[in-house]
């Protein structure tokens, strides 16, 4: 990920003036001990299985990007796993030699089989991160059904 620093002058201004938006909900709420959650990862580096579609810029710039997200299952091996972020900025380097940089399942696993967590959840999810947080909200609302469904009740989100 390159330090804002480093990022070209205008793209850098962008990123300054743009508005962070609010929602109507609060939905964060208690829930039981760490021990004994269900939990998911959520990131934000646009990952996806080999044979899913990959996440695309639709009209030459990120801001048309839709806010849908790719289901990874939690039995998903290192290298079947793609990144297809979008942005010229973004260094892959720490992906491809750690997928746990950007998507930690193997400390998840590894939290879970000590007794820190209480299981991981069967799937896993990934956005596009140069997405606009309000193109997400939609897909939001629906993931948030698919992981109550499966008995989710704690998330590590994971930006990229």
């Amino acid at each position: 990920m390159a330090r804002l620093e480093q990022v070209h002058p205008a793209m850098r201004a962008a990123l300054l003036a743009m508005a962070c938006p609010t929602f109507d909900t609060q939905p964060w709420v208690a829930g039981p001990a760490l021990s004994q959650r269900r939990v998911a990862l959520i990131s934000t580096a646009g990952l996806h299985r080999r044979e899913d579609r990959p996440f695309a810029v639709t009209s030459g710039n990120a801001r048309a990007i839709a806010g849908d997200y790719r289901v990874i299952p939690n039995d998903i091996m290192a290298n079947d796993l793609v990144m297809s972020h979008v942005s010229t900025n973004f260094d892959r380097t720490g992906f491809q030699q750690d997928w746990n940089v950007v998507f930690p399942l193997d400390r998840l696993h590894a939290l879970a089989q000590e007794g820190s967590i209480g299981s991981v959840a069967a799937f896993h999810y990934s956005f596009m991160g140069a997405t606009e947080p309000r193109h997400m909200e939609a897909a939001a609302h629906q993931l948030a059904r698919l992981l109550t469904q499966d008995h989710v009740n704690a998330v590590c989100l994971v930006p990229v």
